[in-house]
């Protein structure tokens, strides 16, 4: 079994920048990145939104940041390997044991920065489209779709707080929901209905993306009548909700009903010695900046707490 003083379970913004920090504290930390580095900022074209990651002349993209945040983490001493955890023993305390899918580790301590998946439809098109027309962040991708007719999927309160924030960009939003009647509170419902950009398509449910190397329309269906449309749009907003990656922490880790890694606000989270950053533990915010700073909190915290062990 490999011995590791820290193991950073995770490689998007939040376990990148923990691994950059406890690696400048000497931890030689080693990242279990998954099967792809970067997390969800993998699959974004376009970053604008990330203070001091912005160039006048050429806008960066998502890998290319990841790209920066990897090479600081590495000259600081992380390892990274690209592997996925499938299950942690944290009942004994530390040493923790972490296994992934080739391996068997023992950590002093734990950050776990494995982050949350947007919920997908799961047609055709939509996986093809991602980051050219379809995207989960209205907040991240809203800016690229000035002067743009958008469609946004959804009912609850993400779907009508990231709807009116679009409209500030955008020449209409469109919301499609798959009831006639919303979820969100009253207040977002009301705000929504008042906006004159917003209008609302109801019982409705898409059944492809459809568009030649970016989105140009939806195909929409009628629940009720089972009557079939193609809606020309230049971009579709999912807003379906979230689900932590946390699967692997059931029985391990306090959470919420939703999942959620639950942590107080030194990211300390139900076991002494286990932190968690980033959208582990954060159904809120859900941006680079927050997991960034969530990530150094977690690191320092996590180096404190083996300092004070020693």
């Amino acid at each position: 079994m490999q011995k590791e003083r820290i193991i950073i379970i995770g490689s998007g913004p939040a376990g990148l920048t923990s691994a950059i920090y406890t690696g400048r504290a000497q931890l030689n930390p080693l990242v279990i990145a998954g099967s792809q580095i970067g997390g969800q900022i993998a699959l974004t074209a376009e970053v604008e939104n990330y203070p001091g990651f912005w160039a006048e002349d050429k806008v960066p993209t998502g890998p290319e940041l990841v790209e920066v945040l990897q090479k600081q983490a590495e000259h600081f001493g992380a390892r990274l390997v690209y592997d996925e955890v499938v299950s942690v023993d944290f009942s004994n305390g530390s040493p923790f044991t972490v296994k992934t899918y080739s391996n068997e580790y023992q950590a002093d301590a734990v950050i776990v920065t494995a982050g949350a998946s947007p919920r997908r439809l799961g047609i055709p098109g939509e996986e093809e489209f991602i980051g050219r027309g379809v995207s989960y962040c209205g907040t991240c991708d809203g800016f690229f779709f000035r002067g743009k007719d958008v469609v946004v999927v959804g009912g609850g309160d993400s779907a009508l707080e990231e709807g009116l924030f679009l409209t500030k960009f955008a020449d209409s939003v469109t919301v499609v929901h798959r009831r006639d009647e919303l979820r969100a509170g009253p207040a977002l419902q009301k705000r929504a209905h008042a906006n004159e950009k917003i209008s609302f398509v109801w019982d409705t449910g898409i059944d492809e993306v459809v568009g030649n190397g970016t989105v140009q329309a939806i195909k929409a269906r009628n629940l009720k009548t089972n009557e079939e449309k193609e809606m020309p749009i230049d971009g579709v907003f999912i807003f379906i909700g979230h689900f932590p990656n946390s699967k692997f922490l059931e029985s391990e880790l306090e959470m919420d009903e939703h999942g959620y890694v639950i942590t107080d606000e030194l990211m300390r989270t139900s076991v002494p010695g286990v932190y968690a950053a980033g959208e582990i533990q954060d159904p809120v915010y859900r941006q680079i900046g927050t997991s960034v700073g969530q990530g150094v909190a977690a690191a320092m915290q996590a180096e404190k707490w083996l300092s004070e062990r020693e």
